[in-house]
């Protein structure tokens, strides 16, 4: 079969600043996008209904959203950790005017994506109301969990499929065709969450298993956008059944840099879960709190992680293209552009924490712990900002596994043993928040120390 001609590629030739804000501007903007999926639920869910057998139904249930949320979280870690490996390897093909390869590896994303829906799938099943109970002993929060739980993973493939397609309309530089596929199942979601949550338009209230329906459906909304925009722009890849096979090689070349990206995103949902387990021997209303803490967070983490998105490939293509001066340009504007984020972002939350959480219909007790988690762990957003860009250089130049290590220092390693060792002093409710600026900054030391080392050891064998 005769191949596509390469044509010159925008990720070699566009100058840095103006490359990186193309695309990563509607990478952040959809990794925004993402935040919304995250918080339009918990936000409705909150203003469900007390009734005479339940008290504080609201509460509840974004508690119940919060136990659920580590296994949305790990199934974002197999599709988001692959993605980083297909992204770095593809984009070093293109780098080379490898198209045929770039296709291969292409078609072994899609056939492990199956696979990973297939895994969710027997999950939900089999292990989703076992999960639940593992962290509450309340039948209320069990209940409503265990109903929101089952129907998002057995509806995962929406998630799953669109993760694919986008990683791969991002690894090509198609970053806005991305972003459209996202902004087009946030908005579905949050059009149909009030309708199947409070039972508008002729529909019973729902509650919880409401808006999972309403989930699932928008990410069914981004698969179908996302499918259609590869398939008609990725003109630089084959796409045929035979890609699809499944080749050892190829998905060795993924996993040597998606893999450690896979267990370096699942540490998110290790820590969450660990995190609320903590939390609980505190009071359900710290859990609660964690739980808005987190989503309100990723309004901030999200554009920082959409940056890193579009750095990998810029640093990936031009390592492959033996181009220095862009990638030491490259890192130089990420770290900027990151720190100014997270600049924007702590000045937001510590003026107007009280403001942003009391948009949830939650209780006084659960508002005041919240806004103390907001001003205390925003102290460490800078060091965060860094810590996401230099992972990703790692990434980009093909140490996943430093990538990792950063990661087990902000997700685990320092946080769990430090927030744990809080929650057994006096005043631990508010005590216990300072595990996580402090983790960060242990963590953007090692970051900046390891990233340094690959950087100079990658540019000297570069001719």
């Amino acid at each position: 079969m005769e191949q596509p001609t390469p044509s010159p590629n925008k990720m070699g030739i566009v100058p840095i600043p103006r490359l990186l804000l193309s695309m990563g501007a509607p990478m952040m903007l959809s990794m925004l996008v993402q935040a919304l999926y995250n918080v339009v639920d918990s936000l409705f869910v909150s203003y469900i209904p007390d009734t005479a057998l339940i008290a504080n139904a609201g509460d509840k249930a974004v508690n119940a959203l919060t136990l659920a949320f580590p296994v949305q979280m790990f199934i974002m870690a197999l599709c988001v950790g692959t993605g980083v490996g297909v992204n770095a390897a593809l984009s070093r093909s293109l780098g080379r005017k490898d198209c045929r390869q770039a296709s291969r590896i292409a078609g072994n994303a899609m056939f492990l994506s199956i696979c990973y829906y297939l895994a969710v799938l027997l999950f939900a099943l089999l292990g989703a109301a076992a999960y639940l109970r593992s962290q509450t002993s309340d039948p209320v929060i069990a209940a409503f969990g265990i109903s929101y739980l089952r129907i998002v993973t057995l509806g995962s493939f929406g998630t799953i499929g669109y993760m694919c397609f986008e990683k791969l309309l991002q690894a090509t530089g198609q970053t806005t065709a991305a972003m459209l596929g996202q902004l087009t199942g946030s908005l579905t979601n949050l059009v149909l969450d009030p309708i199947f949550i409070f039972g508008y338009c002729g529909l019973p209230a729902m509650g919880t298993a409401g808006a999972a329906i309403a989930t699932v459906i928008g990410q069914c909304a981004s698969l179908a956008v996302a499918a259609l925009l590869h398939f008609r722009q990725n003109k630089e890849l084959t796409n045929s059944l035979a890609m699809l096979r499944p080749s050892a090689a190829v998905i060795r070349q993924i996993y040597t840099v998606g893999g450690p990206a896979i267990v370096m995103q699942a540490l998110t949902s290790f820590m969450t879960y660990g995190m609320n387990l903590i939390l609980g021997t505190i009071s359900s209303t710290a859990v609660t709190a964690y739980g808005i803490y987190y989503k309100l967070q990723n309004f901030i983490f999200m554009p920082a992680f959409g940056l890193n998105n579009a750095s990998v490939p810029i640093i990936s293509y031009n390592y492959g293209a033996q181009e220095k001066g862009r990638i030491r340009e490259a890192i130089r504007c990420g770290l900027i552009t990151v720190s100014v984020i997270m600049g924007c972002g702590i000045l937001l939350l510590q003026c107007f924490a009280r403001q942003i959480v009391g948009c949830f219909s939650l209780s006084g007790e659960a508002v005041e712990l919240c806004v103390t988690a907001l001003r205390i762990i925003t102290c460490g957003f800078f060091f965060a900002g860094a810590n996401i860009i230099l992972q990703g250089v790692c990434q980009a130049l093909g140490s996943g596994l430093s990538s990792l290590l950063i990661s087990f220092l902000r997700m685990i390693l320092v946080v769990l043993p430090l927030a744990w060792a809080l929650s057994r002093l006096p005043g631990a409710a508010s005590l216990v928040w300072l595990a996580f600026p402090i983790a960060e900054g242990a963590a953007c030391c090692a970051a900046v120390w390891l990233s340094v080392r690959i950087f100079r050891r990658r540019m000297s064998g570069l001719s």
